[in-house]
C-alpha cells in the first residue's frame, strides 16, 4: 500500500544530507531535488551551504550544523520537521580526513576531531533519524552511511579515517538490524575514488604501500548521486545492505 509521499502531487519526501555544502552532499542534495525531494543540508560552512541552496530548484533547508556536537544535531532534525513535517532519508556523509603521517606523530586533537566528524558525527545523526522515523506518520525511513574503501583496505598512514570507516560498518549492521522492526532500513556506500575536494587530491598523486607517490583514477560525482538515487527509491521492505562504487581502475581489489 502507498503512504501517498511519493505520489503526484502528494507531499515531497525529506531527506537531510550532512555534508551538503559541497562535493558530494552538495551533489546528492541537488540529484534529489530533481527527483522531487525537500532537502536539509547541512555543514560547518554557511556559505557554502547557502550557495548550495541557490543552487537548488525546490523545497530546501540550509542549517550550519557540526555533526559531533549533540545539540547541533537536534537542532537540525528539529528545524527540518518544523519546516517539512517528517525525516524520510539520512544521508550521512560528513566526514575529515586526517594528515598523512605515522601514527606515533599523530596529535590526539586530530584523532578527536576526525572521530567526532567521521563516527560521533554519524550515530548522533541515526539517533536522531530513528527517533523522528519512529514517531511520524507514516513511520519508517531509510539512513545511508558514507563508508569508504577504507572500510575495507587502508591507505598507509590512515589510522584514524580508516578506524572510523571501520567503525560506520558495524554502525551500518547495527542500525540495520535495530531498524527491522520500525521500518527503518540502513545502507553503506563504500566509495573509492571520487572526484572531489578529496578525490582530486588523489588524482593528483596519493601515497602508495611501496612508498611512491602515483595518481589514480578517479569518477564523476553523478555515478554517487545515481547510487544514493537506487538506495533511496527502494521500497523499505527492500535494501542495499551495503554497495561499493569506485573508479574500475583503482588500486584497491588485490595487489593494485
Amino acid at each position: 500500500m502507498s503512504d501517498g509521499l511519493d505520489e503526484p502531487g502528494g507531499p515531497p519526501r525529506v531527506a537531510v544530507i550532512t555534508g551538503g555544502g559541497r562535493g558530494i552532499g552538495a551533489a546528492v542534495a541537488r540529484g534529489l531535488a530533481a527527483d522531487g525531494w525537500a532537502v536539509a543540508i547541512a555543514g560547518r560552512s554557511a556559505d557554502s551551504l547557502a550557495a548550495t541552496a541557490a543552487s537548488i530548484d525546490g523545497p530546501v533547508l540550509a542549517k550550519a550544523t557540526d555533526v559531533g556536537a549533540p545539540d547541533q544535531v537536534e537542532a537540525l532534525f528539529s528545524a527540518t520537521v518544523e519546516r517539512f513535517g517528517r525525516v524520510d532519508l539520512l544521508f550521512n556523509n560528513a566526514g575529515l580526513l586526517a594528515p598523512a603521517v605515522p601514527i606515533d606523530e599523530l596529535d590526539v586533537a586530530t584523532w578527536n576531531e576526525v572521530v567526532a566528524a567521521n563516527l560521533t558525527g554519524s550515530f548522533l545523526c541515526a539517533r536522531a533519524a530513528f527517533a523522528q522515523m519512529k514517531a511520524q506518520d507514516p513511520s519508517g525511513g531509510r539512513i545511508i552511511n558514507n563508508g569508504s574503501v577504507s572500510a575495507e583496505t587502508p591507505r598507509p598512514f590512515s589510522a584514524p579515517y580508516t578506524a572510523t570507516k571501520h567503525a560506520i560498518t558495524g554502525l551500518t549492521k547495527s542500525l540495520a538490524l535495530d531498524g527491522r522492526t520500525v521500518g527503518i532500513a540502513c545502507s553503506q556506500l563504500d566509495l573509492g575514488n571520487v572526484t572531489s575536494a578529496m578525490g582530486d587530491q588523489i588524482a593528483a598523486g596519493v601515497l602508495q604501500p611501496d612508498g611512491s607517490t602515483r595518481a589514480e583514477p578517479t569518477i564523476g560525482v553523478e555515478h554517487v548521486v545515481d547510487a544514493v538515487r537506487l538506495m533511496a527509491d527502494l521500497p523499505l521492505e527492500a535494501n542495499v545492505l551495503r554497495m561499493t562504487l569506485m573508479a574500475n581502475g583503482m588500486p584497491f581489489v588485490g595487489r593494485g
